[in-house]
């Protein structure tokens, strides 16, 4: 009988915690943050405290997943409307009262000094999951045009500030959820054929459009310059396109194998700017080689498989949604990282997810992960 009263093991008690879980989703991320602290120590190494800061928000973003994958996602779903009113709410505090550095005003103080655009990366795609799980079964155009709306409404106040990367993040998580919801393609195609004839022409008369004293209607100056700068980087070798220049030499000195951990001279030599940061990939490229480079994609092509799969059997159109989002999420950060360091995108400052050091993007997608966790997991234990 006095077995009947043993008190139970720690790790019996904390297994619910998770079960559930998908662990092959867990191992490529795992995969994927080994690879970002293997990184950092080599190009982090002579740049004060940046290693012990990026293990410290990896575990802090690995917390907060654990924690937000015990949420079911009929919980997310509630959070949704007042995430989404607080996120824009606070933008346009940023629009009135907001702190500006170097020409850009994005931050706010509330006793912190804070990011609100940060917010809208992970509300916008739980709003407008939440908008068509409320239509499911009566989506009619205007439901659209009005998902349309709440989705322009904070990118436009995020690109006021201005901040082109962050508005071009919430907008690829917010047209996914509307894409997912059943767009029909009638819809999509027009606005792809103008975006590819406007490259066409940009390219075309490139010489003409990026001449000195040649402003375009839309785009801020920095803006321009940087689509100027991608297109050719030569243009300005020691200024605008030293970014650029840099990034691409270190990815092709890197070779097949690179020239091994620690030993990369671009990077050691300070040649790459925001080598811990937005150009980290260009430093892993230089000491890992096109193989390491092959092995770092496959982790993301994974990565976003299992999120896809995963969206694909969730129970709910509003599980569905988030997943299939948040994923996108993930695709956008490193492709638009991989193509901008690569010089085939303009530098938007967008970090590689899981690798690249910053604490609110590491926060932001640990978050992310962490639904996408709590997703798998509900349809996990209703099977069971």
């Amino acid at each position: 009988m006095a077995a009947v009263f043993d008190k139970p093991s720690l790790w019996r008690r904390c297994s619910p915690l998770f079960a559930g879980l998908d662990a092959p989703l867990l191992l490529a991320v795992g995969l994927l943050a080994a690879a970002g602290l293997l990184i950092m120590f080599s190009s982090g190494f002579d740049h004060g405290t940046r290693f012990v800061d990026h293990a410290r928000n990896m575990l802090i973003a690995g917390i907060l997943m654990f924690a937000v994958a015990q949420v079911p996602p009929q919980r997310l779903m509630t959070m949704a409307v007042p995430l989404y009113v607080l996120g824009v709410a606070l933008l346009l505090a940023v629009a009135l009262f907001g702190i500006t550095k170097k020409g850009a005003t994005r931050w706010l103080n509330v006793g912190v000094v804070i990011q609100p655009s940060e917010i809208l990366k992970i509300a916008m795609p739980l709003m407008l999951a939440w908008w068509f799980q409320k239509r499911e079964g009566q989506l009619r155009p205007l439901d659209f045009m009005a998902a349309g709306l709440l989705l322009m409404l904070p990118v436009g106040l995020i690109m006021k500030q201005p901040d082109l990367g962050t508005s071009l993040l919430v907008l690829a998580a917010g047209l996914s959820v509307i894409f997912f919801a059943g767009l029909h393609w009638r819809l999509i195609v027009p606005p792809l054929v103008v975006g590819l004839v406007g490259m066409v022409l940009l390219v075309w008369f490139e010489p003409q459009l990026c001449a000195d004293g040649v402003r375009w209607f839309v785009l801020h100056d920095y803006q321009q310059q940087r689509i100027c700068t991608l297109l050719d980087p030569t243009r300005d070798p020691l200024g605008k396109g030293f970014h650029i220049i840099q990034g691409m030499i270190a990815i092709g000195s890197g070779g097949f194998f690179g020239k091994g951990f620690m030993s990369g001279t671009q990077t050691h030599l300070e040649f790459i700017p925001e080598r811990t940061t937005d150009f980290i990939f260009a430093a892993y490229s230089e000491e890992f080689g096109l193989l390491g480079n092959l092995l770092l994609i496959a982790g993301f092509i994974f990565l976003i498989l299992r999120g896809l799969t995963i969206a694909l059997e969730a129970s709910t159109l509003f599980a569905r949604l988030l997943a299939g989002a948040i994923t996108m999420i993930f695709f956008t950060y490193a492709f638009v990282n991989m193509g901008m360091v690569s010089g085939i995108l303009p530098v938007v400052g967008v970090p590689l997810p899981f690798v690249s050091y910053g604490g609110t993007a590491m926060v932001t997608l640990g978050l992310a992960l962490g639904m996408l966790l709590s997703i798998g997991k509900a349809k996990r234990l209703v099977q069971t």
